[in-house]
């Protein structure tokens, strides 16, 4: 995608949003988390102190994640470990995004992970083994399962369309639980590498449509009003990381292909 196309895009997506600003009935759901941090109750000392801070200290690093997005984690090492992820991003520059993640959308969601986004020009200057950490997006983007609730149709498509050809490196330090098993009370263990799912079928049955159900998404036609996207899509790596790992039948998503496979068919797209 050129400058010229990406800027008119993003001055849409912003004109788009900040009049959605003012339209607080679009308001998206609220997700509680399923877990609670093991501890007691705040104190009154703690209190105090809290809006002391709040009063006088600066929150600078914390402002600007101000892009939510929903979407679904595989830990790459165990596919079969499945989570909706909550993301609250800051878009730093066009090309690299951070995110801080969460187990639902309340003042008591738990912090659970993070996920760095990357455009495929910055993928493109990885070193070989660093890649093996980043997971592709297109799959997300195409299938629907990757949202952002709450804002028009319109602006979320825009969004979705700037985030076309992007990878993520995501890691989960608290298992704060996952379909069909519950979380820790506490972050216990190592950070898990989370991945993404590129083909039809390798989210749990259930996940996708329980999260839809809770948040009044309809997953289905999300992925219908962005077909036409599949004409931005590129050959990606890591779509067949995950391959055949999941138990059960898969089918292909279409315009998601893997850049190793796409290669040895000679079937290869130049980065812009």
């Amino acid at each position: 995608m050129s400058k010229a196309e990406t800027v008119p895009g993003m001055r849409l997506l912003i004109a788009i949003v900040a009049g959605f600003v003012l339209c607080p009935a679009l308001a998206q759901e609220a997700i509680a988390p399923k877990t609670a941090p093991a501890g007691g109750e705040k104190s009154a000392k703690t209190k105090t102190l809290e809006a002391g801070a709040k009063t006088l200290q600066d929150n600078a690093p914390v402002q600007g994640f101000d892009i939510y997005l929903v979407g679904f984690h595989p830990m790459k090492d165990r596919p079969d470990m499945q989570m909706e992820a909550h993301h609250y991003c800051h878009q730093m520059n066009q090309d690299f995004a951070q995110c801080v993640l969460f187990d639902g959308n309340t003042s008591k969601a738990n912090m659970n992970g993070i996920e760095y986004i990357i455009s495929e020009k910055l993928f493109e200057t990885l070193p070989q083994e660093e890649r093996n950490y980043w997971h592709p997006h297109n799959g997300e983007i195409l299938s629907g399962q990757l949202v952002a609730p709450g804002i028009p149709g319109v602006a979320e498509k825009s969004l979705m369309r700037e985030k076309m050809n992007s990878y993520g490196k995501t890691w989960h330090f608290w298992n704060t639980g996952h379909e069909g098993q519950p979380g820790d009370r506490l972050p216990l263990g190592d950070p898990m590498l989370a991945w993404s799912f590129s083909r039809d079928g390798e989210a749990a049955p259930g996940l996708i449509v329980k999260r839809d159900r809770a948040m009044d998404i309809d997953t289905a036609k999300t992925r219908r009003e962005r077909a036409d996207l599949q004409k931005l899509a590129h050959p990606q790596s890591g779509v067949d990381d995950l391959k055949g790992k999941f138990g059960r039948p898969t089918r292909d998503i279409p315009g998601v292909v893997d850049k190793k496979s796409a290669s040895a068919q000679g079937n290869t797209q130049p980065v812009k």
